[in-house]
């Protein structure tokens, strides 16, 4: 693969993962230049990281050749930073979401149709070894026709996005209806690192459900499973013919031959195993239902997801499909509002059909 040279707009926590996995697999990514306004912030991203970085849009891509730019910076911010770009007629791989809210998400996608901009999305939940792993094996087609998937893995349009891939729909419309639960729990690490002492806090839940025609979806989520020691994730896909649970899954060979088995993760580095520490991919049975695109490197997980969708945006501008466009994203964030709107106000909601899924 040849090498991806791309650049970054924006300076917060999420851009130091595009310089992270540039900085540890070297031969396969290179962050070329960096759009940074704060004078001060530039200079410590180019002593820490070695990118050289610029003040203002029309130095940052008067640069040099940029394969694509990586856009991180606020939710008010994304959509005219992604115009800008486009106007220039620069690739743009945004991060998520794309806009703030649904008239902004119009005007945006509206703007890009108009300037027949290259645009695509970083949802990389998708991409993440589990989730990719269960997902290739849902269209495998074991478990036959899948009527629901329970979702408790990530917060609001991330979520939405694993419940469209799991079920196998598009742009399809949905009653929505929720609520919100809040208990205690004692407050697990942060961003920042483990709790220093005891401290109790409140742990906020939303539940809702999301009816897509026959097809039915549990949206189930606490932000404390982000980082929480004591809260974990868990996903549920059913089938007409079998079901996959977390890292589990049973399905019918044929009507009276029940077949079952577990999601294996292969990580290389373990015991006597010299070949260095990566994750090489997930087993199902006896076959490989994701292989990482970036072994050897060692990323997390994460790290893993965002690089492959480096790979994939590049692998569009070179002509193959789309990763994950505008249009996907925009209606993932347009239910997860929708969603949201249904359980704070206790009433049942039905999505409509919007600009980008005509």
């Amino acid at each position: 693969m040849s090498l991806i040279e791309f650049g970054i707009v924006g300076r917060g926590w999420r851009a130091e993962f595009y310089l992270r996995i540039a900085q540890m697999q070297p031969h396969r990514f290179a962050v070329r230049a960096m759009l940074v306004r704060d004078e001060e912030r530039g200079r410590e991203i180019e002593e820490k990281w070695g990118v050289k970085t610029y003040r203002d849009m029309e130095s940052f891509v008067s640069s040099g050749p940029l394969l694509f730019v990586v856009v991180c910076v606020s939710r008010d911010a994304m959509p005219g930073c992604t115009l800008e770009l486009a106007e220039r007629n620069i690739p743009v791989l945004t991060e998520t979401p794309p806009a703030n809210d649904i008239s902004g998400m119009i005007d945006l996608y509206q703007s890009v149709s108009k300037l027949k901009g290259r645009v695509q999305v970083a949802e990389q939940y998708l991409y993440q070894p589990m989730h990719a792993a269960r997902i290739a094996f849902v269209r495998s087609g074991k478990l036959g026709d899948v009527s629901q998937v329970q979702v408790s893995a990530a917060h609001g349009y991330h979520g939405i996005s694993l419940i469209r891939k799991l079920l196998g729909i598009q742009f399809e419309n949905a009653i929505i209806s929720g609520q919100r639960f809040t208990s205690e729990i004692v407050k697990g690490p942060g961003r920042n690192g483990p709790p220093e002492s005891e401290e109790i806090g409140n742990s906020v839940q939303d539940i809702a459900t999301l009816r897509f025609g026959n097809q039915l979806a549990l949206f189930d989520f606490t932000g404390d499973q982000y980082f929480s020691w004591i809260r974990q994730n868990r996903v549920l896909v059913r089938g007409n013919r079998g079901e996959l649970s977390d890292e589990t899954f049973r399905y019918l060979r044929d009507f009276k031959t029940p077949i079952t088995g577990n999601f294996r993760r292969v990580d290389t580095g373990h015991d006597g195993n010299l070949e260095g520490y990566y994750h090489q991919g997930i087993i199902a049975g006896e076959d490989w239902v994701y292989e990482n695109p970036v072994v050897p490197g060692r990323l997390s997980d994460d790290e893993i997801a965002i690089a492959t969708s480096l790979i994939r945006m590049a692998d569009y501008l070179q002509g193959g499909p789309s990763c994950y466009d505008l249009a996907e994203a925009m209606q993932d964030h347009y239910v997860s509002i929708m969603m949201q709107s249904a359980i704070e106000s206790g009433e049942e909601l039905t999505t409509t059909t919007q600009p980008w899924a005509e």
